[in-house]
């Protein structure tokens, strides 16, 4: 159920069940087959999301595990501190009175970018909208329709104020 969950949320391929053949547990793990696929669908994972596999393990395993995985994005940047040429003036360098970027520019930000993205298909694609509080949104049009202000106020807000200055 937890991979069905962190599928849902992160997950960009299908989830592969991989189910051993030719094994002493082979009738066993096909028919636990069911059963996983009932729980990821349970969890969250269309049917056409869920993709049954075989495979023959190694001769050293007689009792082979059922293998879940799925793909996702991750949010990489290439290795930064390469630096081939100087970056300063010198006559080696015609390219720096030609104002060019140089060779890395900006690389520390996109590493630093892609280590802070909590869910790298962000990136991709916006995730869907949830939807509104409809509680909270009645008492505004509420509010609205009778002309007063729709802000929130909050009792305790003249309290955190240092001083009554601009009163």
């Amino acid at each position: 159920m937890g991979l069905a969950r962190t599928w849902v949320r992160e997950g960009t391929g299908a989830v592969v069940v991989n189910v051993p053949v030719d094994t002493p547990n082979a009738r066993a793990a096909a028919a636990t087959y069911g059963e996983i696929r009932s729980v990821l669908m349970a969890g969250g994972v269309p049917a056409r999301g869920i993709t049954m596999y075989h495979y023959r393990p190694d001769a050293s395993q007689s009792l082979a595990p059922i293998k879940l995985n799925y793909t996702k994005i991750a949010a990489t940047a290439g290795p930064c501190g390469l630096w081939p040429e100087d970056l300063g003036p010198s006559i080696s360098n015609p390219t720096y009175s030609e104002n060019k970027p140089y060779y890395n520019f900006g690389c520390a930000t996109q590493r630093n970018l892609a280590a802070m993205v909590d869910n790298p298909s962000d990136l991709v694609q916006p995730r869907p909208e949830t939807p509104p509080y409809a509680p909270r949104r009645g008492i505004a049009f509420d509010k609205y329709r009778k002309g007063t202000t729709t802000t929130t106020t909050y009792p305790e807000s003249d309290r955190a104020k240092l001083s009554d200055t601009g009163k």
